[in-house]
């Protein structure tokens, strides 16, 4: 059985660098945000479940995330509705890719880990960080959005002061080699702890 440790942080903490320091240290990675993109696309679970309850959602056999966007900005109960088909989706990969899983330790990647719910499946919990003007910055580098979707999705996560304070371990971001260091020594902490259990 793999010691599983749940990986979040807000939008442009370093998460998914953090994941790959993770993985360099022989750990099996799960990204939920991936399972979600295997789930839209062509031949994915979630196509079909989709396609019924909006089916302008669907493009060319696979789920279109901006046709969702636009859904989900018309209807207040879209989001909702979306959720309930995903949700449990994601869930039965989470947990195929757990069992499945070779590494003594298992990352599993969740961006709302604690607004989900999800904390309580886990045997320990990281949480990514970096200074707010320093998120802001990478965030909009990224010229992937603007800084009002920037602050609408803040808005829409859990304060990182209040994941800091749920997490197991912290991991500050302020440069790749400290997050390394962090994750290394978070990495033999937790394997001391199953040699001794």
């Amino acid at each position: 059985m793999s010691f599983l440790i749940g990986l979040t942080g807000s939008i442009g903490m370093g998460k998914s660098t953090t994941a790959r320091l993770f993985a360099a240290e022989g750990c099996d990675i799960w990204d939920a945000d991936a399972a979600v993109h295997r789930l839209y696309d062509v031949g994915g679970l979630a196509v079909e479940s989709i396609a019924t309850a909006f089916p302008d959602a669907v493009h060319e056999g696979a789920v279109s995330r901006d046709a969702l966007k636009t859904i989900i900005s018309n209807d207040p109960t879209a989001l909702h509705r979306i959720e309930e088909i995903v949700h449990p989706l994601v869930t039965a990969d989470r947990r195929a890719f757990v069992a499945k899983a070779t590494s003594d330790i298992v990352v599993l990647d969740i961006p709302l880990l604690f607004e989900g719910g999800g904390a309580h499946d886990m045997d320990a919990t990281v949480v990514v960080t970096a200074p707010p003007a320093v998120q802001r910055e990478r965030v909009l580098a990224r010229g992937a959005m603007t800084e009002a979707q920037f602050e609408m999705i803040l808005s829409k996560q859990m304060p990182d002061a209040e994941k800091r304070k749920r997490a197991t371990y912290i991991v500050l971001t302020d440069t790749v080699e400290h997050a390394s260091e962090q994750v290394a020594a978070i990495v033999a902490e937790v394997r001391k702890g199953l040699e001794n259990a």
